[in-house]
């Protein structure tokens, strides 16, 4: 009996064709005769201590102008879905965190999610980075502005970015004589009231924050390299940044390989790390990318590496 796979994401008719993760995914899991079926956080709900969902059945295609084809919603139990690819952006909100609670419902039932729904809770993409601290820059996670304003009187030059985006957005460089370090942390911690992450500022980003993808423990070969555009600091794709598929080096391995275990032990199955230079930065759980510009580069099937992954751990319960 072929494999049910739901996904749930963003809506699929706004997906960038030519670079979406998710979409790779579909593509692998199709090609290997599973069925597919596809919803969004809305379509998600408990009713009497049973997670449920409305989900389409889902048909993708490699073609641009005809990339999928979503059938009329069909009222489904989530724990009869043998794998659910937990794909939802950020930001992470309460209402990210209601739908792990479901998606932790049909897990307890059975059905593997990717990522584990505890693990996307617990490992906040920022934070979740400082457990391996010797691994990072200088940092400091605070909402108290007096801490944040020494953080960046003693470094000179420093990032100060929210706890909760993606995609570059929010993050601030801020060099030593910046006029703005006061209104710049009201405006992140909102008055004080929401914790920011500082990060002594790495010039090595002229040579791209590195995105090194893992799946369930094995490090990629390559990894994609996001050149900031002239003028900015930041190397993410949203942000105007030019990715470059690269082979990974020898010190970029070795710091996802200290890390891999850690992330198999969380089940946490696909992974994005963000390096710069040789300090990792960010832990990216929740719906991590750049699968399409590295095989694009070097004929490589990440997508396809993840499904044979899955299709493992189903195999072995």
């Amino acid at each position: 009996m072929a494999i049910q796979l739901a996904i749930i994401m963003d809506p699929i008719e706004q997906v960038n064709y030519k670079k979406d993760s998710s979409l790779a995914m579909l593509w692998a899991a199709a090609e290997r005769g599973w069925q597919l079926h596809y919803l969004t956080p809305s379509d998600l709900y408990l009713e009497n201590g049973q997670a449920m969902g409305l989900a389409h059945p889902l048909k993708v295609f490699k073609d641009p102008d005809h990339f999928y084809e979503k059938g009329e919603a069909v009222t489904k139990v989530l724990a009869d879905f043998d794998v659910i690819l937990m794909r939802k952006d950020p930001p992470f909100d309460n209402e990210y965190i209601y739908a792990t609670y479901l998606l932790e419902n049909a897990e307890r039932q059975g059905t593997l999610v990717v990522n584990k729904p505890q693990s996307l809770r617990d490992c906040n993409e920022k934070v979740f980075a400082t457990e391996f601290a010797e691994l990072t820059p200088e940092h400091l996670i605070s909402k108290n502005s007096q801490l944040l304003k020494a953080f960046h009187a003693k470094h000179g030059d420093v990032i100060f970015k929210p706890l909760d985006g993606m995609g570059g957005s929010a993050i601030f460089r801020l060099k030593a004589d910046d006029p703005n370090v006061s209104v710049i942390i009201e405006t992140l911690t909102k008055d004080g009231n929401e914790q920011i992450m500082a990060q002594k500022y790495l010039p090595e980003i002229k040579d791209g924050d590195k995105r090194i993808l893992v799946v369930d423990g094995e490090v990629m070969d390559y990894c994609l390299a996001r050149l900031p555009a002239k003028g900015e600091t930041r190397g993410n794709l949203a942000a105007g940044g030019t990715g470059r598929p690269q082979p990974l080096s020898d010190s970029d391995r070795a710091l996802a390989e200290k890390i891999a275990p850690e992330l198999v032990k969380r089940g946490l199955i696909f992974v994005g790390l963000d390096v710069i230079g040789n300090y990792l930065t960010e832990i990216n759980v929740t719906s991590p990318t750049c699968i399409r510009e590295i095989d694009n580069e070097y004929g490589t099937d990440i997508a396809g590496r993840l499904m044979n992954a899955i299709e493992k751990r189903l195999a072995s319960r």
